[in-house]
């Protein structure tokens, strides 16, 4: 049987992508693990089998999902079924089209996107670069099934990495940072389950509110800080700090360790 699509890897960021998928039957998913590959049969009504060189064979478009660690083994498997006719689209952290095409040969058409754990509540930001021999069709039928889960930028690999500092790794650091203001919360007395809704819902709103009204952060920060307020005396303690040397430097971190794993 033919399908239009296939996934190598069947893990949360394989099943976010899934989800906004509209016709399930087109669908076939490799997965190695049988008690995964059974679960993700019976929620989300697909295709399954152990065998990813069957899946790519099977389907034009295929979704390459799995560990860093993993890749060339399946590669090993994968490489002969693959032909021109093929578009790979990997979403593996730190593997460059370059070592792609030297897994996996150079006849399918590349795509490599980098993405982030939103995904999963539809609302992912997905990182988008193609191979010289991959058609804008590729990557824009990429992006709009990306789409669906959140939003889509197209940039040159070599900016990867810095995305993956930004977008990828960014989830860890705004948890991070809702953790502590709900923490804080809770020190000024607040109930546990209460300051961290109050904590997730604000910065959920105000991104909300940010990406849908288009409005600049500095002048969004200066119309909450009113004059004497309670928010400008917060800001007080927080603007002379070494808040955006410390993101700064996290970031850095992140970045340098992508460059290192590609």
């Amino acid at each position: 049987m033919k399908y239009k699509i296939a996934f190598i890897g069947a893990g949360k960021m394989a099943e976010g992508i899934l989800s906004v998928i509209p016709g399930k039957a087109d669908v076939i998913m490799a997965e190695k693990s049988a008690a995964r590959a059974r679960d993700v049969k019976r929620r989300c009504g697909v295709a399954v089998t152990g065998d990813p060189a069957l899946a790519a064979k099977s389907a034009r478009m295929v979704f390459l999902a799995v560990r860093p660690q993993d890749v060339d083994e399946v590669a090993a498997v994968v490489k002969p079924v693959l032909g021109p006719s093929h578009v790979l689209v990997s979403i593996v952290a730190g593997k460059t089209l370059a070592k792609l095409r030297r897994a996996f040969g150079s006849k399918a058409r590349l795509v490599r996107v980098m993405p982030n754990l939103a995904l999963r509540a539809n609302a992912g930001m997905c990182a988008i670069c193609a191979s010289a021999n991959a058609k804008k069709t590729d990557v824009a039928a990429v992006g709009r099934i990306l789409g669906g889960a959140g939003r889509t930028v197209v940039l040159a690999e070599r900016h990867f990495d810095a995305v993956t500092a930004l977008s990828g790794s960014g989830p860890a650091y705004f948890a991070y940072m809702a953790k502590a203001m709900a923490d804080a919360g809770k020190a000024l007395g607040l109930p546990a389950d209460v300051a961290l809704l109050l904590s997730e819902q604000t910065m959920y709103g105000t991104a909300k509110f940010l990406l849908e009204s288009a409005m600049p952060l500095e002048p969004f920060i200066d119309g909450v800080c009113t004059k004497g307020g309670t928010t400008a005396a917060g800001m007080e303690r927080l603007a002379p700090s070494a808040f955006h040397e410390i993101v700064a430097a996290t970031l850095a971190a992140a970045a340098e360790r992508s460059k290192e794993l590609a």
